[in-house]
C-alpha cells in the first residue's frame, strides 16, 4: 500500500496511542479502576480506532481506486465526497 508506506511514522505513532489506550484500559481493569474512566477511555479508545479506520480508507480510495495522477475533476471531487460520507458514517 504506497499511502501506508510514504505515512508510515505518522500511522504506526496513530496506533501506537491508541495501543496505549488499550494498554491503559486493561491497567485500570487489573487494578479495579474506576468504572467511569475505564467507560471514558473504551469510548475514546474507539473514537481514535474509528478516526483512524477512516484516515486508511481515504488513503486506499485516493491511491488504490482512483490513480490521482489521472483521474478527471469529477473523479476526485466524487471521491472526497465518499470521503466525507464515510467519516460521518464511522463516527
Amino acid at each position: 500500500m504506497a499511502h501506508t508506506l510514504k505515512d508510515r511514522v505518522k500511522l504506526l505513532n496513530r496506533a501506537k496511542r491508541i495501543r496505549g489506550q488499550i494498554d491503559g484500559v486493561i491497567r485500570m481493569l487489573e487494578s479495579d479502576g474506576d468504572c467511569t474512566k475505564i467507560l471514558n477511555t473504551i469510548v475514546a479508545s474507539r473514537g481514535a480506532i474509528n478516526g483512524f479506520l477512516a484516515e486508511l480508507i481515504e488513503g486506499h480510495i485516493m491511491d488504490h481506486v482512483l490513480n490521482p495522477h489521472t483521474a478527471t475533476d469529477e473523479q476526485l471531487k466524487s471521491a472526497e465526497e465518499l470521503n466525507v460520507i464515510i467519516k460521518k458514517y464511522i463516527k
